[in-house]
């Protein structure tokens, strides 16, 4: 029995339930007993049914249409134009257009009146519109977690970004990094408390104090270059950098070649040559000249007499054709067609758009709980700037 054969009438029967019952189940209405309403719903997944989407909208008083919000930033980056293009793919399958919110947002309200659910992609507790659309009473799916105060549930589609800058931070190490630094998004999105947090714990867990710059949520390939010259000036021994923001590492590149870092440059000996120079300093300093650290903490700020002090030996560290590893987390077309072609953290974003889309398709046809949480994969794809073939 295919999807377009079954009716509410073989569910019915399936079940051992009225039809009327199950209509109630699968809509999420009537006194329908928790039990009955969980079996019903497994029977009709089992049985492929499909609720009418042109009845429903009749029944529902529905618009055929929903809500897609995006950062404010979107516009330029090329992660969210991608993501967009994949809801709109999805949503049309189930017969809904997508409705293109502005970033400001409006009254919760107002947009209820227009639009069946909404996407809400990466929310951030400090944008203003955010709690309107969580609160707009339409089902809502949020790309990535919202970490505000929610007012009911909503779904969401997750990726694990500690584990995907995990992964980076393993890489540039296994390819010889010793002293690794992010560029860090600013801002309260889970993605961006996710990258810090785990730069601080990476760095602990392997005892290496992962040295951290922040820079804004989508940062422009100048404003990375500004920060990854800040860093390097601040502390010469960091031999790898990895960014955060989409579209930017083209910027961490320049600043490398404009300070004669060579990029993806690994020494015979596994490690860079930056690092080498490092141990040279770190012998300098035990054997009386400094008892600092050397440690960066936020903002790229040195925080002991290490590489990075004034006056030390940061500038043997430092020097001309020193090795440096670049990567990125958000991979695109800035990373593919830099040159060298930059290691970066692909998450998909079409088929990422895609699945926050087909879980408010099955949420508002009730094949999923409003409260259901889906993960989303991500890889992990090495090129040259990290000393591995393009």
């Amino acid at each position: 029995m295919t999807s377009r054969t079954v009716t509410l009438l073989d569910v019915a029967r399936a079940a051992g339930v009225s039809k009327s019952t199950v209509s109630d189940a699968l809509q999420g209405s009537g006194r329908v007993a928790e039990a009955t309403r969980d079996r019903v719903r497994a029977v009709a997944e089992e049985l492929g049914y499909r609720p009418n989407s042109a009845a429903r909208r009749l029944r529902r008083a529905s618009t055929g249409a929903v809500g897609l919000h995006l950062p404010a930033t979107a516009t330029r980056l090329d992660y969210y134009m991608n993501l967009a293009f994949g809801a709109v793919e999805r949503a049309q399958e189930d017969g809904l257009d997508m409705v293109l919110l502005a970033p400001s947002g409006a009254a919760g309200g107002r947009i209820a009146s227009r639009v069946d659910g909404l996407l809400v992609i990466d929310p951030e507790p400090g944008d203003s519109a955010v709690p309107g659309l969580l609160d707009a009473g339409v089902p809502v799916v949020t790309g990535e977690r919202y970490l505000g105060p929610a007012t009911g549930p909503s779904g969401a589609v997750v990726c694990d970004n500690a584990a995907s800058l995990t992964a980076l931070l393993d890489h540039v190490t296994e390819r010889g990094a010793r002293r690794p630094a992010l560029l860090a998004p600013s801002g309260s999105s889970a993605w961006a408390t996710a990258l810090r947090a785990t730069a601080g714990s990476w760095g602990r867990t392997h005892g290496v104090a992962v040295a951290l710059r922040t820079v804004p949520f989508a940062a422009t390939p100048a404003e990375a270059e500004a920060a990854t010259r800040a860093l390097l000036a601040a502390d010469p021994a960091v031999d790898a950098v990895i960014c955060a923001p989409d579209g930017s590492a083209p910027g961490v590149l320049r600043a490398a070649a404009a300070l004669g870092r060579k990029v993806g440059a690994i020494s015979a000996g596994g490690t860079s040559s930056a690092h080498e120079a490092s141990r040279a300093s770190s012998a300098h300093e035990a054997s009386g000249a400094s008892d600092g650290n050397g440690r960066t903490g936020e903002g790229g700020r040195s925080e002991g007499g290490g590489p990075g002090r004034p006056g030390g030996t940061g500038a043997a560290v430092g020097r001309v054709g020193a090795g440096l590893l670049v990567a990125s987390c958000v991979d695109g077309t800035a990373a593919r067609g830099a040159e060298p072609p930059v290691t970066a953290v692909d998450l998909h974003p079409a088929a990422y758009g895609r699945a926050c889309a087909e879980l408010l398709c099955d949420i508002l046809a009730d094949r999923a709980a409003p409260d259901t949480v889906r993960r989303h994969s991500w890889s992990l794809e090495t090129r040259a700037s990290t000393g591995s073939p393009g």
